[in-house]
C-alpha cells in the first residue's frame, strides 16, 4: 500500500511537470529565425544531393560495394 501511494505521487508529479513545461513552450513567442526560414523556398536539388551522399555512405558502411567486387 505504501509503495502504491509513492508511485501515484511520483506519476502525478511527473505529469504535472510535463504539463507545465508544455504550457511554457506554448506561451513562448515563435523566434523570428524560424518564421523567416519557413518563407525561404526549399532547395530540392541540394536536398537530393545530400540524401544521395548519405545513402552512398550508408551502403559503404554496410559493405555493400565490397561484396560486389570480383575476387
Amino acid at each position: 500500500m505504501e509503495n502504491k501511494k509513492k508511485l501515484v505521487a511520483a506519476l502525478a508529479a511527473v505529469s504535472a511537470y510535463i504539463k507545465t513545461e508544455e504550457e511554457a513552450l506554448l506561451s513562448m513567442p515563435a523566434p523570428e529565425a524560424l518564421s523567416r526560414q519557413a518563407a525561404v523556398p526549399a532547395n530540392f536539388w541540394g536536398m537530393s544531393g545530400r540524401q544521395a551522399m548519405m545513402q552512398h555512405r550508408n551502403l559503404m558502411q554496410m559493405k555493400t560495394f565490397h561484396r560486389l567486387a570480383p575476387r
